[in-house]
């Protein structure tokens, strides 16, 4: 029992303890930059996501993830949100908190 406690403390240590905001950078290539811009410095009528809490783009990503409509670009929001993985969400949000455009 005690090999387990300590095995799955490893496991989820990084959930428990922030994102990753390096794996955070590359998800938001992947997946936010067209439409949030080059360090989530926003673009045309979707808002500027960088600088922002940690909770904050937790508990936004989950609600889209979750089908709950809360601005004009939900539909976009809620079909990028639905696959993101709890951890994924906490990337993201490690990453975005001090995100710089770099040129």
């Amino acid at each position: 029992m005690y090999c387990f406690s300590i095995a799955f403390l490893i496991a989820f240590s990084k959930i428990a303890l922030g994102g990753d905001a390096e794996a955070g950078k590359i998800r938001y290539a992947q997946n936010c930059g067209n439409c949030h811009g080059p360090a989530g410095m926003g673009l045309a009528s979707y808002p500027k996501i960088s600088g922002k809490e940690i909770p904050y783009i937790i508990e936004r990503l989950k609600t889209y993830r979750s089908g709950k409509k809360i601005g004009s670009n939900s539909a976009l929001m809620i079909m990028m949100a639905k696959t993101l993985t709890d951890e994924e969400i906490a990337n993201l949000a490690e990453y975005l908190k001090d995100a710089k455009y770099e040129n």
